[in-house]
């Protein structure tokens, strides 16, 4: 009788262990990297002051497999004006799930940074630059000040867009939209694409 007393604390005993083994054995949930098929960068000429001083144009890239999946996404090449100052807003989307992912970025802005590279950006003569200009104050780089130099020592260069999720923000250097070595910050990248720029 002592024994079949002692039996439903050993069954307690033994259905405790197992879902705690059950629980230990679920997978962490990570935040998985976005799909993106279409980015539009948009372009907006400022003035002086800073304020709107023209028309907004747009320069697409696309792959209907998505971007970083497909293998010859169609990529538009931008056009700018030599000496002008442009504010430049990023839009992203997953036409595949009809998903607004700009707004995903901007939801999740302390796990999402753009950076800006290539031969448009990099070097002591490039004919870009850059600064992060994001409604937040977060360094997200969805809107951003875009500089042409008056005389641009070439006219033709290339302008890659690399959107880095789950990377360390306080990652010496970080903070910069051209830095080159974004890889160090950690992270994966959900986006990496090259648009030719022809300055006029």
């Amino acid at each position: 009788m002592k024994n079949l007393r002692k039996l439903p604390i050993y069954l307690l005993a033994a259905g405790l262990f197992a879902f705690a083994s059950c629980e230990s054995d679920d997978p962490i949930q990570e935040n998985e990297g976005e799909v993106i098929t279409d980015v539009t960068l948009l372009f907006t000429e400022l003035d002086n002051a800073g304020n709107p001083a023209g028309l907004t144009f747009s320069f697409d890239a696309s792959d209907p497999e998505g971007i970083e999946v497909g293998g010859a996404p169609t990529v538009e090449t931008v056009a700018l004006e030599a000496g002008k100052t442009y504010r430049m807003q990023i839009e992203v989307r997953n036409s595949i799930e009809n998903e607004d992912i700009t707004e995903e970025i901007l939801e999740e802005a302390d796990e999402h940074q753009f950076f800006f590279l290539g031969s448009a950006f990099s070097g002591s003569s490039a004919p870009l630059t850059y600064v992060y200009d994001d409604e937040s104050g977060e360094l997200i780089g969805v809107r951003g000040i875009v500089t042409v130099a008056a005389n641009p020592s070439f006219n033709n260069a290339q302008m890659r867009v690399v959107l880095r999720h789950d990377l360390d923000k306080n990652y010496p250097g970080a903070d910069s939209p051209n830095f080159e070595n974004f890889v160090q910050a950690g992270g994966e990248t959900d986006l990496d694409i090259t648009f030719p720029l022809v300055l006029n």
